[in-house]
């Protein structure tokens, strides 16, 4: 693009069709930290008069175009289960409204795939940011054999991709030989509350992989300790009814369906210990979040990079039930929790600041307005 066009501002959409209720917290809906993460990145982009930002979310009811905390909200489809033909014109429409010079998606699905076809078609820029794991070690390829040839099809025509540790740059180049760097994470981090720490946290959507009836498992194996299990319902999760009731029959556990957005900080700051069960993951934003609580960090088997233990921001027990539990009552003494926080504030200070990482994403933005790589 030409010299003049540069010296205008960047415009840059976010396509993320379930983060409209982080921006509007009186719409009571389930999003994750795929919707968090784009939430920070595009407000804290809209605050540099630079550039121009849009999201582009589903319809919620809302008007067709809203500005919320400087973003301009676009309202696209209306079915986020069944993703129709309708959806895509929908979805394409609202593409055409955002004019934007530069796309930025997150999440492996056929919006991703229209995103790409989108941008090649109009000779716009696309950003794609992986989400998990899955999407790098082929693993979404082969469970989804239409959607995953689109999905590679799609990455092979994107402008830029980035990944969320470095184990995963090398997984997606082996898988399909595309080149992807490494942006952390972005958190707004606040001065720290002490609070009293009294419970055992879990947070996160009832999917598969997160493996929620583990956390069962280890409060039923503790019946003296305290647990309080987050848990909004995953999308085409039918089992989920079930799973609560079993939930509620665990005496130690408080099992809470969903907590607002603004009010998550609380229970990560009363925590004595965060604990993750998941079988994979990308970077998890329940990690970010508890490091900048200064929670220490019980993983069973996730641990991108060997953060966990590489700052000794809590630990990870490498899919040994056995070791799991023996590190629980390790992180639960007051002294070695305080070290393990405090080293994790220290990491998330270091490393996922809303502030650092928003310059490399401008940064990168600059590059692809210039035409360079």
């Amino acid at each position: 693009m030409n010299e003049a066009v540069v010296k205008q501002p960047i415009r840059v959409c976010f396509v993320m069709l379930k983060a409209y209720p982080v921006f509007n917290r009186e719409v009571k809906e389930i999003f994750g930290g795929a919707e968090v993460d784009f939430y920070y990145l595009a407000t804290e982009l809209a605050k540099d008069k630079d550039y121009d930002v849009s999201c582009i979310v589903a319809d919620y009811g809302q008007p067709r175009v809203e500005v919320r905390q400087g973003v301009a909200l676009i309202k696209s489809v209306k079915n986020l289960q069944k993703y129709r033909l309708r959806d895509a014109w929908h979805l394409w429409r609202a593409l055409r409204k955002a004019d934007a010079h530069i796309y930025v998606r997150e999440l492996a699905s056929l919006v991703t795939v229209e995103c790409a076809a989108f941008t090649g078609l109009h000779r716009r820029k696309l950003v794609y940011r992986t989400a998990h794991t899955r999407e790098c070690d082929g693993t979404y390829l082969r469970e989804h054999r239409f959607r995953g040839r689109a999905f590679a099809w799609a990455l092979r025509h994107t402008d830029k991709v980035i990944t969320q540790n470095t184990e995963d740059v090398r997984r997606l180049y082996e898988t399909i030989s595309v080149r992807a760097d490494v942006i952390r994470g972005a958190h707004v981090l606040k001065q720290l509350e002490e609070k009293p720490r009294e419970t055992i946290l879990w947070a996160a959507r009832s999917a598969t992989f997160k493996r929620p009836e583990l956390f069962l498992k280890l409060a039923r194996q503790m019946p003296d300790k305290h647990f309080i299990m987050i848990c909004p319902k995953a999308t085409d999760d039918d089992r989920y009814n079930e799973f609560v009731e079993r939930a509620k029959q665990v005496q130690n556990l408080e099992f809470i369906p969903g907590v607002p957005f603004d009010e998550l900080d609380d229970y990560f700051v009363r925590a004595r210990v965060f604990v993750s069960t998941s079988s994979s993951e990308g970077f998890p934003n329940t990690y970010v979040h508890a490091c900048k609580c200064a929670t220490p960090i019980l993983s069973l088997k996730v641990n991108p990079d060997n953060f966990i233990t590489r700052y000794e921001c809590g630990m990870c027990a490498d899919d040994d039930w056995n070791k799991f539990c023996e590190m629980l009552n390790t992180l639960l003494e007051p002294d070695t929790a305080a070290i393990y926080g405090k080293n994790g504030r220290r990491y998330v200070d270091e490393n996922h600041s809303i502030g650092k990482i928003i310059e490399d994403y401008k940064k990168i933005f600059r590059q692809l307005m210039q035409g360079h790589d």
